[in-house]
């Protein structure tokens, strides 16, 4: 990947003995279509957030001369781009149901709320005696206790699912090189 004039590239370096060793053994899928080794892909990821979310990437494989016949930096840079776009595409849905979530969350808990303060409002018609003060204030914790869960999806649940789909979209897009030991 070229970068800009004085923009620097983050290089994710990883040194294998065999291509196989990057892709998840289970999968039987050709090359280009396989999943990545569940520790070669939390190694890169980790390496791209290491980088900051602006910076373009750059896979660096080092492999030995015997893996050259493999095409390497073919199957890799497609293997890359087909595996970092499908998480692209999965944050994508999970970030959907999670607003979702919030969306039908809220409105129950905003539901909840309100018979709770119709509930205080009738209670207070039955006297000022400290009972009563206790279960009106306590209507109305348990009314605003209600709606914890919509206020914590919609304020901050989404955001470490937006930027792993970031991360992703990043990791789909970088450079690949190899280099011969």
């Amino acid at each position: 990947m070229n970068a800009a004039a004085g923009e620097t590239v983050g290089r994710i370096e990883l040194r294998l003995r065999r291509l196989d060793q990057l892709f998840d053994s289970y999968d039987p899928a050709p090359f280009h279509e396989k999943d990545l080794d569940p520790d070669a892909e939390e190694f890169i990821v980790s390496w791209a957030r290491e980088h900051g979310p602006s910076k373009p990437l750059q896979f660096v494989l080092h492999l030995p001369e015997d893996q050259r016949p493999l095409e390497p930096e073919r199957v890799v840079r497609e293997a890359i781009a087909n595996y970092f776009t499908y998480r692209v595409e999965l944050a994508g849905h999970e970030l959907r149901r999670m607003l979702q979530l919030g969306r039908k969350s809220l409105l129950v808990g905003l539901g909840f709320l309100v018979v709770c303060v119709t509930l205080r409002e009738l209670a207070s018609g039955l006297g000022t005696a400290d009972w009563v003060r206790v279960l009106q204030e306590g209507l109305l914790i348990i009314g605003w206790v209600a709606m914890w869960r919509p206020i914590e999806i919609l304020l901050y649940d989404w955001w470490p699912i937006r930027a792993r789909r970031a991360t992703f979209s990043r990791l789909a897009a970088m450079g690949v090189e190899v280099c011969w030991s």
